[in-house]
């Protein structure tokens, strides 16, 4: 099970990093910078702030505290981004910081204790917290991606009133694992 587990978090971490992608591949560094309100949370602010969770977080992880001194989270919620290619050069940047921590883990180091803001997690209840954290960012960058684009949106999953033809399309085929990358 602790092989599967360790497989099974990897996909769900590129799922979710696929999600963002997809969605910045969409947009202009002027749009992915768009507030809908005075202080709300731009695509760009989401994804400053994810990156610094991502550094910190993962940064030496199984032997520093997953809350580094030298973070400064008020920060990432300013926004500096210059243009398009700083901003998914700092996303990719968070995410292999991930992957490097998590890549090379094996099952004997998931009940191994470490710590954020001073308490202790298992490995495994650090990466589940992490992933709910990154998931719910993700939902965030994906729902104003939906906004901002409106009727440009292309669709992340099963767009609205394609699910017969959908359906229709995927029971045509031989039963098959499902991957991460499928639409759910």
């Amino acid at each position: 099970m602790n092989t599967s587990y360790l497989s099974s978090i990897i996909k769900q971490f590129e799922y979710y990093k696929s999600l963002g992608d997809k969605t910045i591949d969409q947009f202009s560094i002027e749009e992915l910078k768009h507030e809908f309100e005075k202080d709300s949370n731009s695509i760009a602010i989401i994804v400053k702030h994810m990156v610094g969770n991502m550094l910190s977080r993962w940064t030496n992880f199984l032997t520093e505290d997953g809350e580094k001194e030298w973070r400064h989270r008020d920060g990432e919620f300013e926004d500096t981004f210059q243009n398009k290619k700083a901003l998914i050069d700092l996303w990719n940047s968070g995410w292999d910081c991930l992957f490097n921590a998590i890549k090379p883990l094996t099952p004997e180091d998931l009940e191994r204790i470490i710590y954020i803001r001073n308490q202790g997690h298992t490995v495994t209840e650090a990466i589940n917290r992490q992933l709910a954290h990154y998931a719910y960012h993700t939902g965030q960058i994906v729902y104003l991606g939906k906004l901002l684009k409106g009727d440009a949106w292309v669709s992340l999953s099963i767009p609205k009133g394609k699910s017969a033809s959908y359906n229709k399309d995927k029971f045509s085929k031989e039963k098959g694992r499902r991957h991460f990358t499928d639409d759910l």
